[in-house]
This record gives structure tokens, C-alpha cells and sequence, in this order.
């Protein structure tokens, strides 16, 4: 009998120390950032996006934005227009993201000064048309901003997912680390948590719907919560096509003046 529970024992450990392989040596934190950044998304997609934002009081404002998007594989271009309500109608907003990593370029256009106001790269994390969300969220963040970090592998609405630790290369990120789920080999984010030097969690991004839409992945619906100010904004998406006719001249100032006409 002994004999038998040494092995006992001894087996349980081969099948401990096995099942430990696959989180620290078949793919690194880096690696899985990666994935997720280099996800395909098409070449070119157009949607119609809403808007809902929240504030403490629990009073919402709804905006529409007509969105579209190409990437060449070198750079990801975004531009966005905004249709109600009045007060932000004919609002734009364009973003270019760059593969190699270097810094977005952001433009937005304000209707009421007439003008093509360009984003520093210091204004990158203040509020994006009054929502939860910030200039930085609406680029592609690079891996290479980052150190990463596996923390362990656990499931998530049916999923099984990494966890990642992401803490910023620069110290002058307006956060400390932030927290990533993200779906194995489908490279998706279901959740990311932004946190402070204390480890607390200031903002949490869910993403509450995905599909498939023309092979690609396409998350249709996701809502970013401020915890310290207890506001939130969702944005859903419909009506999503891709491989539509869009010029590179599209994603230029000019047409941030002249509106959404393809």
C-alpha cells in the first residue's frame, strides 16, 4: 500500500507540474499583446456607432457617430463623425495608428470654432467628447508601451483566458498598470482594468458583445465605467460592413469639414 500512495503522489506532481508547462513556457505575456494588437479587422470597415453616457446622477445623453475605418497593414486609420444631437453635429474626429509603434496622430474638428484642432500627445488621456473613455482609447495602444506579465489563466463568460498585467514603459502614463482578459487564440479583450499606484481600479472597460461579421471579430458592444466619479459610457455598434470603397484621401482633414460623404 505504500508503495502504491508514493506513486499516487508521485503522479499528482507530474500532473501538477505539467498542467504549470503551458502558463509559463507556450506563450508569453508579450506574446498574447501581441495577438491582440495584430487581431485581423479588415482592410476597411464603416458602422454607425451609439453613444450613452451616464453620470452620477444617473442623467444619460445618447450621441450617433457614423465611423470608418482602413488599415494597410502599416497604418490604421479612424475617423469618426458625429451626427446628434445638435450640439455635437458635425463634430469629427480623425486618428492614425501606427504599426511600428509610434505615437497616434489625432485630429478632431470643432464645428463651432471652424477648425481642425490637432491632440498633443500630453492631452491623449483627457475625456473624449465628455465620456468615460479618453483620446488614447480611441487609437491602437502598442504592445511596446508596455511590460507584461502573465498572471494566470482562469474562464470568463464560458472562455478560457489569460490574464495580463500590462505596466507602462513611460512614467508618465496616467496609470500605474492596468489589467487584461483576453480569450485564448481568439485574441479578444473581455475585460481591462486601468489601476493606480495603490493598486486600486480607477476605470474598467467590459465588452458585453461580439461577433463574427465577414470572418473578422467584431465587438459590437462596450461600456467603460469610471469608478471614482461613478459615471459610464457605452458604445454599441450596427450596421458594420467591410470591404467598402474607401479612398486614402478619405481620412484627411478636409473631409473631417465636409462630413461623412463618401
Amino acid at each position: 500500500m505504500k508503495t502504491r500512495y508514493v506513486r499516487t503522489i508521485t503522479a499528482a506532481a507530474v500532473i501538477i507540474i505539467t498542467s504549470l508547462i503551458p502558463l509559463s513556457a507556450s506563450i508569453t505575456a508579450q506574446q498574447v499583446m501581441r495577438e491582440v494588437y495584430e487581431r485581423p479587422n479588415g482592410d476597411n470597415m464603416q458602422a454607425t456607432l451609439n453613444m450613452t453616457i451616464t453620470n452620477s446622477r444617473g442623467s444619460v445623453r445618447e450621441r450617433s457617430i457614423v465611423q470608418f475605418r482602413t488599415d494597410d497593414g502599416t497604418t490604421e486609420k479612424k475617423i469618426m463623425f458625429f451626427t446628434a444631437p445638435a450640439d455635437v453635429r458635425n463634430t469629427s474626429f480623425l486618428s492614425y495608428s501606427y504599426s511600428d509603434g509610434s505615437a497616434d496622430d489625432q485630429w478632431i474638428y470643432l464645428p463651432a470654432l471652424s477648425r481642425v484642432r490637432r491632440i498633443a500627445s500630453d492631452k491623449s488621456n483627457e475625456s473624449f467628447m465628455g465620456s468615460d473613455f479618453t483620446y488614447e482609447d480611441m487609437g491602437a495602444r502598442h504592445p511596446a508601451e508596455d511590460q507584461h506579465t502573465l498572471l494566470r489563466e482562469e474562464t470568463m463568460d464560458g472562455w478560457d483566458v489569460y490574464v495580463i498585467k500590462s505596466v507602462p514603459v513611460s512614467p508618465n502614463d496616467e496609470y500605474a498598470a492596468t489589467i487584461n482578459w483576453v480569450i485564448k487564440d481568439e485574441w479578444i479583450g473581455l475585460k481591462k482594468e486601468f489601476l493606480d499606484t495603490q493598486g486600486s481600479v480607477i476605470r474598467r472597460l467590459t465588452i458585453d458583445d461580439y461577433e463574427k461579421i465577414d470572418s473578422v471579430w467584431v465587438i459590437t458592444d462596450m461600456t467603460m465605467r469610471n469608478l471614482e466619479k461613478e459615471t459610464e459610457t457605452r458604445i454599441t455598434m450596427q450596421d458594420v460592413s467591410f470591404n467598402n470603397n474607401l479612398r486614402d484621401a478619405f481620412f484627411s482633414e478636409r473631409q473631417m469639414r465636409i462630413g461623412p460623404r463618401i
